[in-house]
């Protein structure tokens, strides 16, 4: 059973058409890793990263949209699309990867300080850091997405959409 579907049936409800079609492309897209892969790496980090490769776009589009076409200062620009793409990536994997039926105050609270978390630890610390000791800026930032994508899917599955364990 899929991490998503054990925890909607541990929580007594059945996934909605959309959630279901997307675990199953995501559980299909799982088996086609080599099968040592498969055991260690969940279908929620398929998941995750199928909506994270999606809200990234949706980013790159808002920037580009509020920079060349409303011709906003760079910084609002990359900061709108920065909201947009983390606001959609939660409402994505609470409702389609991670199938979340818990308390969605609590669950954006606990998004809320991950995210702040992952923009000072990577996006500014790391990236800056690599970057002063003479990492290429584009390098240093790939190094830090890298990072920040590991710490964002662990935080979302250990964190932010945590499921109660019964014994």
């Amino acid at each position: 059973m899929t991490d998503a579907a054990q925890g909607a049936t541990s929580q007594g409800r059945r996934p909605g058409p959309a959630a279901a079609r997307f675990a199953a492309l995501r559980d299909r897209v799982h088996t086609l890793l080599p099968g040592p892969l498969r055991r260690i790496i969940p279908t929620t980090a398929i998941g995750f990263a199928m909506l994270s490769s999606f809200t990234y776009a949706v980013d790159l589009a808002v920037l580009a949209l509020m920079f060349r076409g409303l011709h906003l200062p760079y910084p609002i620009a990359v900061t709108v699309g920065y909201l947009v793409a983390f606001t959609l990536a939660f409402l994505l994997n609470r409702w389609l990867n991670f199938q979340s039926h818990g308390d969605v105050g609590e669950q954006t609270g606990r998004y809320v300080l991950t995210v702040i978390a992952n923009y000072l630890i990577f996006i500014l610390l790391l990236a800056s850091t690599l970057e002063a000791l003479g990492v290429h800026y584009l390098v240093a930032r790939l190094i830090a997405g890298a990072c920040e994508a590991v710490y964002m899917y662990l935080m979302m599955r250990l964190f932010v959409f945590r499921q109660k364990r019964y014994a």
